[in-house]
């Protein structure tokens, strides 16, 4: 079966490019073409698509809002962005609205048909300059502070932080691991503790430092 995909991009000339990228692929079908954020969420509630791929800065609603709104409604939405922006603010607030991928314009064709793919699986993408300006984020903010050490994480800890920055559901890891939904959310709330971060996208940043997945 077919991945319906659907399109948001204030630019009609985008959209038509990646729809007639896209249409190459046999397992790939664009269901839908939004001009902005608020369409986008409007054609979502009709199409039900398997992902959503949406420009960041777009009128009437941006795609950061537009997917928290997304995700506060489906939790288990598939997002990537794909934006021009490779400013460390839009990755990071994108990341913690809940895009599951983050690519940049010039990224090659083959990128966005990878992360199709592996947002379907339930993983997250990003795009190697993407994952740069993560890490280069998270040691600013390492040298803000050089004194403050993350605890040791114990080894289920490390392999629950793992699985969260692959981008695994609470459930699913609950379901690998042969934990209980309420452990999972215990180790998770004890990691954050212990790393003092607040967010997804923040153990992302972490677990990409510290070589716990190349995503």
């Amino acid at each position: 079966m077919a991945i319906r995909v659907l399109l948001a991009d204030d630019h009609r000339i985008i959209r038509e490019g990646i729809q007639t990228l896209l249409s190459r692929e046999p397992d790939i079908d664009v269901v839908g073409e939004a001009n902005d954020g608020r369409e986008m969420i409007q054609m979502n509630e009709t199409l039900q698509p398997d992902v959503l791929v949406m420009d960041i800065t777009m009128p009437n609603l941006n795609g950061i809002d537009a997917t928290r709104q997304i995700i506060s409604k489906y939790p288990d939405a598939h997002i990537i962005a794909l934006s021009m922006h490779s400013d460390q603010r839009f990755v990071v607030e994108m990341l913690q609205a809940g895009a599951s991928a983050y690519l940049l314009k010039d990224c090659v064709y083959d990128d966005l048909v990878k992360a199709i793919h592996l947002v379907c699986e339930g993983k997250t993408y990003l795009s190697p300059e993407v994952a740069s300006i993560l890490v280069d984020d998270y040691r600013a903010q390492g040298q803000k502070n050089p004194a403050a050490k993350a605890m040791t994480l114990t080894p289920r800890e490390r392999e629950v932080l793992q699985l969260f920055a692959e981008g695994h559901s609470t459930r699913d890891i609950a379901e690998k691991l042969f934990l209980s939904v309420k452990t999972i959310e215990a180790h998770r709330a004890q990691i954050m503790r212990k790393l003092n971060t607040h967010s997804v996208a923040e153990l992302t940043k972490y677990a990409i430092r510290e070589g716990l997945t190349t995503l």
